[in-house]
């Protein structure tokens, strides 16, 4: 019995009545990728208010790898609201903080001492991680990529690199943040090609503290392994073997944002060993807690040690609910081998995906590592023009017919697959004959009406 079960039309009526009382309590400025309403979820499965069945290919943006309500961190839940919900560990300390903060120096890569942070979100940690490298530094300035995405706070969004709808119109940004551009080779900002190029983008690095900031300024470099909501992305792997060699000639700290491909989603515990690079600072959050508000900033102690005391935490940072999902979401990655789960995903979606690449030229690149990957849409291989409308029909068809689907890129024109990792060969391959349905109605249509295109 297939797991997608639609007993209404999507949206349903109970889901489009709470949309009309959403508009009426809700600031337009919080978006919503689809029209329904969520009513339950377990494992990779969505149900919403009106009993349609969905198979979830979004994961909360990432959020479960370990799955929607994971028996551990459910029970590691409920043990742990019988006992307290809040203390504040900055007033009465606890210790399920300090395991999770050794759990995470153990498992965050580099053979060297380590110390944790625990906050409430990526962009909280993300501008922790900053505060800490500019203490320890003594020097102001932060270089950032381009094609970006390290949050919506200020600090964070200035890091940011998509203008809508993130930044336009929250000017003015923080000051000291320099943007480079990223490896991002289907859409080469040098105009190259890869191996060729020698990746050009990260020698780069060089040039810009002869041009644009001088090295002798710079606190840190703060980069995604893989691109998140610039559209997964995966470089090179000397890309970051050429980036952090210059950091260390320069004495400037390496943090990798791994908000996004962390807990086992590249198909290891954190993309960082993917590309065999040990940052100074290493961020986290999303999968880290299984849908709990948590993320932590782990680091070399020395350099985790310079801000003093009182300079860094938060009422509700390292919540003791949290701290408890963490470690059983850890647990559960680790006991049921899910870095190497999602190697076995992300293999599927190639097989699958690369096929459509062939029969469709709308399919501009397909890419990623382990369960982290996304599907380009172009309107011609040549120009490479970003298929943003064609995307937003492939993303209504989905969920149309009972698939959670999200897109990302700064055009708009990325199809992204975020499934929770305990998902099952038969719903993987269940939600990728529809994402196939999908593009092809998409793709044939279009030629269909305009034969020139084809």
């Amino acid at each position: 019995m297939p797991t997608i079960q639609l007993r209404t039309e999507i949206p349903g009526p109970k889901s489009r009545e709470l949309m009309r009382r959403r508009e009426h309590a809700v600031p337009r400025g919080v978006s919503h990728a689809t029209p329904i309403f969520t009513a339950r979820a377990e494992g990779a499965v969505l149900e919403d208010v009106d009993g349609n069945r969905f198979l979830d290919f979004a994961g909360g943006i990432g959020v479960v790898n370990a799955g929607h309500r994971a028996p551990r961190v459910v029970a590691a839940l409920r043990k742990q609201v019988d006992e307290f919900i809040h203390t504040c560990f900055s007033v009465a300390p606890y210790e399920k903080y300090i395991a999770l903060a050794e759990k995470l120096n153990a498992l965050v890569p580099g053979d060297f001492a380590k110390k944790t942070l625990l906050v409430n979100s990526g962009a909280e940690a993300i501008e922790n991680s900053i505060k800490i490298a500019r203490a320890y530094t003594r020097r102001p300035a932060i270089i950032c990529f381009e094609d970006a995405f390290h949050g919506r706070t200020l600090l964070a969004m200035s890091l940011t690199s998509k203008t809508h709808p993130y930044k336009a119109g929250f000017e003015p940004f923080a000051t000291e943040i320099y943007r480079i551009p990223y490896a991002y080779c289907y859409r080469c900002s040098y105009g190259l090609q890869y191996p060729s190029c020698g990746v050009f983008c990260a020698h780069h690095l060089e040039d810009t503290f002869k041009r644009v900031v001088a090295s002798e300024t710079v606190a840190a470099v703060v980069v995604e392994p893989v691109l998140g909501e610039g559209g997964f992305v995966a470089p090179p792997k000397e890309f970051f073997s050429i980036i952090q060699e210059i950091c260390k000639r320069h004495k400037i700290l390496l943090i990798a944002d791994e908000v996004q491909t962390g807990f086992g989603r590249t198909g290891a515990m954190f993309a960082c060993e993917r590309y065999g690079i040990t940052p100074d600072i290493l961020v986290s959050a999303k999968s880290l807690a299984a849908g709990m508000p948590l993320a932590a900033v782990t680091g070399r102690s020395e350099v985790m040690d310079a801000a003093g005391v009182g300079g860094l935490g938060g009422t509700y940072s390292g919540n003791p609910l949290a701290c408890a999902a963490a470690l059983a979401a850890i647990e559960t990655i680790e006991q049921e081998k899910l870095a190497e789960r999602a190697a076995k995903i992300g293999q599927i979606f190639d097989e699958r995906s690369k096929a459509w690449a062939k029969r469709w030229p709308l399919i501009g690149e397909v890419r990623g590592l382990g369960a982290m990957r996304a599907i380009e849409l172009v309107l011609s291989s040549d120009k490479k023009e970003p298929a943003k409308e064609e995307t937003e029909q492939i993303l209504r068809y989905c969920h149309a017919h009972g698939l959670i689907l999200i897109s990302a890129g700064s055009y708009g024109n990325v199809l992204r697959l975020l499934v929770p990792l305990i998902i099952t060969d038969e719903q993987l391959n269940e939600g990728l004959d529809v994402v196939q349905a999908a593009i092809a109605e998409v793709a044939e249509n279009r030629v269909e009406a305009s034969p020139r295109l084809a």
